[in-house]
């Protein structure tokens, strides 16, 4: 496809619909080769509902019981363990399979963007590999509900990092990882009022210290979230306040030498588009976040106009301030093929302003 250069760059959340790893490469790079920063492995098949099948996974854990049965219909039909009497749960004990998923896909990255670079694509030679992995609360909450989270967070936050070690010494620079975040961003929306500026900062205290706890030179990005089950959101925030503070909060605590890469924020909602209201956009002028971190901003969608997308946009770029980078709310695995090729188009014209 021949194009100009981006006046912006396209960011993907990570999931997609296609049948495997090779083809959703390919058909990302196709449509957004020169528009892409990082590129992900497309998180097929079972992985495109996100943490679905590592909870399911846990089932053989000899640790663990299943305290709740959930079909993940919705929200409230989740399936829950708890520790079983008697045993406890360690970190080295966990398996949530990043590891092996990204050995699996690295070989296929290095070989594509070798032919991009082979084709004078540009900025292909700084094209990194993107690892999305939930945040350590957030695996802890969606496997063991809020008490069990709380009570065995350290488990979690062990394995999730052991899994980040063991990608760094692989890939070093060539990766970013991208943290997920939907309990924190959930978790701050819901909050009254009063309370939301130290619980921002209780949870984006606790994503800066595993971003402190892994390797120095580990190159970050956050994937703020309301959640996609089923193509649904969790919650629906009210305005963009709740995920200024919780931005402002991470950037606040996060530590040096591990550089902060990009902050994704969801402007939409699941199959919703974003709204159409300019008041809804207007904290987006107290976002504090420093250069070199990348906004990119979640509003991209199928179902809204371009016109009225490349209008939203101009407003986004104004209230914070400089360009920022384009995404869909979330990733497309809960999209069918059509709609998530849609999707694509969509943000590739968006690219050209």
């Amino acid at each position: 496809m021949e194009r100009g250069t981006p006046t912006r760059f396209v960011h993907l959340v990570g999931s997609t619909p296609f049948a495997s790893t090779a083809e959703a490469m390919d058909v990302l790079l196709e449509r957004l080769s020169g528009r892409l920063r990082t590129l992900p492995d497309g998180e097929t098949g079972e992985r495109r509902n996100w943490i679905v099948s590592i909870i399911e996974s846990l089932r053989a854990h000899p640790d663990l019981e299943v305290v709740r049965e959930g079909r993940w219909a919705h929200y409230e039909d989740l399936l829950t363990f708890g520790v079983r009497r008697g045993h406890s749960l360690r970190g080295e004990t966990l398996d949530f399979r990043h590891v092996a998923d990204f050995e699996a896909a690295y070989p296929l990255f290095l070989e594509r963007r070798e032919r991009l670079i082979a084709a004078g694509v540009p900025g292909a030679a700084g094209l990194a590999f993107q690892v999305g992995l939930p945040g350590d609360l957030d695996m802890a909450l969606f496997t063991m509900g809020p008490l069990g989270a709380l009570r065995h967070r350290a488990a979690f936050t062990e394995a999730t990092l052991r899994e980040i070690r063991a990608i760094s010494a692989r890939a070093g620079a060539n990766v970013v990882f991208q943290l997920e975040l939907p309990a924190e961003l959930v978790f701050v929306a819901r909050s009254p009022a009063p309370l939301r500026p130290w619980i921002a900062r209780w949870l984006g205290g606790g994503v800066a210290s595993l971003a402190a706890q892994s390797p120095e030179g580990t190159r970050f990005g956050l994937h703020l979230c309301v959640g996609d089950l089923n193509h649904k959101a969790l919650a629906k925030m009210r305005d963009t306040g709740p995920l200024v503070r919780l931005a402002n909060a991470i950037v606040q605590a996060w530590p040096a030498g591990r550089p902060l890469e990009f902050i994704h924020a969801p402007l939409a909602a699941a199959e919703q588009p974003p709204p159409g209201e300019p008041e809804f956009f207007t904290a987006l002028r107290e976002l504090r976040i420093p250069e070199p971190t990348r906004f990119i901003a979640g509003f991209v969608h199928e179902g809204s106009s371009l016109e009225r997308q490349r209008e939203l946009l101009r407003l986004i770029e104004s209230l914070v301030g400089r360009p920022v980078d384009v995404a869909t709310s979330c990733g497309l695995g809960r999209r069918e093929r059509e709609p998530a090729l849609a999707a694509l188009e969509r943000a590739a014209a968006l690219c050209e302003g």
